[in-house]
């Protein structure tokens, strides 16, 4: 089963949502509520209705806050930006200020943006210096001024799980608290959107002026609604200019002329509200009250979580000492009215070092862990945590390094962590799966032989304590989607997933030094040549491999190399992540019939023309492929029927369209000349990848020990899915190359190749082992690096270029030095 533990990210919904949610579509007509026919009177009504179940569950009234409905919480704080009555710089009156605590999610931040145009000043404030603002009391003559200011932030941190304090909002309203010392009256925007997912929101306590909300994170369903609250002491104040359909009360269209609604919420909904999914609010409200019991039984259920797993996660220590993870936190996770159900990390190596987030997510995904990874848009709290300058963010992106991106460490620094966290639906065994897994992964034998570890076992191996928060055990839910109220939130059979401990080895750290030796002299002379030795293509992304002794090469890498991906229902293209029996479908390629053909066991064969056919055409996009929307065409329905069949899913074969064949590749390519004129197929990085014969033989030797069995060389080769393999007499020497040249064809390195968790797939027989990828990792030293890509332009000559096993490969090394080819004339070797 799935453990799924980015609840901060978005919750999960329950099935009986949905199900209460298309009854009522399948029961009532709803119209469009600027009608005034019966389907959308009810429509009215009834989203009138869920206004005051959203007021009644945040324990406020229609006397004092407004609901304006929006796209989101990132659509609610640029409402506030864009319509706050600020006075600019530049004018008689003292100008207005925006301050903002810097652990705040980057929508927040981004209001600075339109403040700017606005002319008025922004303010970052870190949360240390709000504390100390009591020192920034303004004289009695001054604190009659009335210029608007703005202080926003989050009640709970999206980053750390850290809750600032409700009693801000007074503090500062009063002027007891002043983020900074100018005179002026101050308003509170209060991002509750992290918040609100897991503790309960008094806004007849904690009035904050402005409150914005998005529903999934609370709910989980529907996604793409949110929503303002604004205090109705201010609303009247707000600006508007962009006047949508249903804000009017009259305008003229040959006129300057334009009165508003009454209604706050009717004058800054522009158009249409997505009715449908405000509906669909009802039912969350009631599902959830019915499952859970309320908010303060999900705030004391994910909290106990969150303690549990930070209390043994903390606790985890190699055989030397040194900790298995550095938590950040500005708690000890002892009190959840200080501390929200997220914990952040980074795992260490024995010797403190960093291992990057993108690894750890690799690995977590082994064991169906879903984790979240990087800066999670609150640059602030990183850079504060992680301790990453100013400077450092500059430089990490000019060496490549963007937001959500999976270069996690820069000069051995970290430039992100690993986050988890806890939802309503979490279990204990939730906790548990997470933590073994660390404790299979990070620690050996002789670690848990010390005296501390058997203390954490114990832990481990206990039962949720009698006092654990709990719901009714009438109330019942599932963590593999669709999400059941028939299975108990903390049964261990609807959500534990299996860990076998499988330690790493001792020898680990023998095979890093090994690794390291290996590294290629600024000039080999002599020894043996260097030679292909086998050449694959793929012509069906993910699919089997189909090997060649000579292929020519296209425009795009091996000529039809990935031209083709199988893709679902909804057009996204699958692999062997989501569908390993992919790597049971055997592409091959008849030049002479110019044919494809396609065989599979219990299959018969099928066979699709290499000939473009531009029938019906998709449109698809995949990320991993392209940063752009690639065209493509279909296949037809006997191929689609065939594949369904085998795969026993709906699922369809596309090919790329020729006349979009020059994507180019977006992906930082390390120095690569002519990147933007190079083309590329359906492959994710790169034309080519190249691995070596000698690297395969030290990763088996390793492997083959842990697994205390022989593995065949042919089998590895097979699972690192290359389009060339070489003979070099030196593990690993490629990863020094900056060029190759094979035959009469040039090729210039990208960059080591990240492997992900497909190397754990047989691909002979589609089954998983998650040993393979813990063993790269573990041989590799944090790393799970292995082979590299290589991008060629083809000649202009009109002969087609040509690659054969037995051609002998020229590298130059990095420090553009040339491996001299041997001089020998019986260790030549004609290509």
């Amino acid at each position: 089963g799935i453990t799924y533990l980015d609840h901060a990210g978005s919750a999960l919904f329950p099935e009986s949502l949905l199900k209460a949610f298309t009854d009522d579509l399948r029961n009532n007509v709803y119209g469009n509520p600027h009608s005034q026919n019966i389907s959308s009177k009810l429509t009215y009504d009834t989203i009138e209705h869920v206004r005051y179940r959203i007021l009644q569950y945040f324990h406020t009234t229609a006397e004092d806050y407004t609901i304006i409905f929006t796209s989101g919480c990132t659509a609610a704080l640029k409402l506030v930006a864009e319509a706050f009555p600020w006075i600019p710089e530049g004018t008689k009156q003292p100008s207005s200020r925006f301050c903002y605590l810097t652990d705040s999610h980057t929508s927040v931040v981004g209001m600075r943006g339109i403040t700017a145009s606005m002319n008025v000043l922004s303010v970052p404030i870190k949360p240390k210096e709000i504390l100390l603002s009591e020192k920034n009391r303004l004289p009695a003559e001054e604190q009659n001024c009335m210029t608007p200011h703005l202080f926003s932030y989050p009640a709970q941190s999206n980053f750390s799980g850290t809750k600032y304090p409700l009693s801000w909002i007074q503090d500062i309203k009063s002027g007891k608290l002043r983020p900074i010392k100018i005179p002026g009256k101050w308003f509170v925007l209060l991002d509750a959107a992290s918040y609100v997912s897991s503790s309960p929101l008094d806004l007849g306590v904690h009035q904050a002026d402005f409150i914005p909300i998005s529903f999934y994170k609370i709910f989980g369903f529907p996604t793409g609604l949110g929503a303002l609250l604004v205090t109705n002491r201010i609303a009247p104040l707000l600006r508007k200019t962009y006047f949508g359909g249903g804000t009017a009360a009259a305008y003229l269209a040959g006129e300057d002329f334009y009165f508003p609604r009454k209604s706050i919420a009717e004058r800054f909904e522009d158009g249409t509200v997505s009715f449908l999914d405000i509906i669909a609010l009802k039912h969350g409200f009631d599902v959830l009250e019915k499952l859970t019991g309320g908010m303060e039984k999900i705030k004391q259920h994910t909290f106990a979580l969150a303690h549990y797993t930070y209390t043994v996660l903390s606790a985890l220590k190699y055989a030397n000492g040194a900790p298995v993870v550095r938590i950040y936190s500005d708690t000890d996770f002892s009190n959840p009215d200080v501390q929200g159900p997220i914990i952040n990390f980074n795992v260490l190596d024995d010797n403190g070092e960093v291992i990057g987030f993108s690894q750890v997510d690799k690995m977590a995904s082994l064991y169906n862990i879903h984790v979240r990874t990087g800066c999670f848009c609150n640059t602030g709290a990183c850079q504060m945590h992680l301790n990453i300058s100013n400077g450092d963010i500059q430089r990490n992106l000019q060496a490549g390094h963007v937001c959500g991106d999976d270069i996690d460490l820069v000069d051995g620094c970290p430039t992100g962590s690993v986050r988890i966290s806890f939802g309503y639906m979490s279990s204990f065994e939730d906790a548990q799966t997470f933590l073994k897994f660390i404790i299979a992964t990070r620690l050996s034998k002789s670690d848990t032989e010390i005296p501390f570890q058997s203390s954490v076992t114990k832990l481990m191996t206990e039962s949720v304590p009698d006092d654990h928060p709990s719901f009714n055990s009438a109330d019942k839910l599932s963590l593999i989607p669709p999400f059941s109220d028939r299975e108990l939130w903390n049964n261990s059979s609807a959500t534990k997933t299996t860990v076998s401990w499988q330690p790493p080895e001792a020898e680990a750290e023998s095979i890093r030094a090994a690794v390291a030796e290996t590294a290629v002299p600024t000039c080999r002379r002599g020894g043996k040549p260097i030679t292909v030795t086998n050449i694959y293509l793929y012509p069906i992304k993910s699919c089997s491999a189909f090997e060649v002794t000579e292929w020519p090469v296209g425009i795009q890498g091996l000529l039809y190399d990935r031209n083709w991906m199988v893709v679902n229902q909804n057009g996204v293209c699958m692999t062997q992540k989501q569908e390993p029996r992919l790597c049971l479908v055997n592409p091959s390629i008849d030049l002479k019939k110019k044919v494809m053909v396609i065989q599979a066991e219990g299959m018969d064969p099928i066979s699709v023309s290499l000939e473009e056919n531009t029938g019906k055409e998709a449109v698809i996009c995949e990320s991993k492929v392209c940063s752009h929307r690639v065209k493509t065409y279909d296949c037809g329905e006997r191929i689609a029927d065939w594949f369904s069949l085998f795969l026993g899913r709906p699922c369809r074969l596309i090919r790329q369209s020729s006349d979009m064949k020059n994507r180019s590749n977006q992906k930082n390519t390390k120095g690569l000349a002519s990147a933007t004129n190079i083309s590329l197929s359906l492959v994710n990085e790169a034309q080519y990848l190249l691995i070596n014969v000698a690297s395969i033989l030290q990763l088996k030797e390793y492997i083959s020990a842990r697994l205390e069995e022989p593995l065949e060389i042919e089998e590895l080769i097979r699972r690192f899915r290359a389009n060339i393999v070489i003979s070099a007499p030196e593990s690993f020497e490629e990863e020094e190359w900056a060029e190759i040249s094979i035959g009469a064809l040039q090729f210039q390195v990208v960059g080591p190749c990240s492997r992900c968790q497909i190397i754990c797939i047989d691909q002979q027989s589609g089954e998983r082992n998650k040993e393979f990828l813990q063993s790269l990792s573990a041989a590799r030293g944090r790393k799970t690096n292995f082979g590299i890509y290589l991008m060629n332009q083809t000649s202009r000559s009109s002969f087609p270029d040509i690659l054969s096993v037995g051609s002998q490969v020229l590298p130059v090394l990095k420090e553009n030095t040339e491996i001299q080819p041997p001089t020998s004339s019986e260790e030549k070797y004609s290509g």
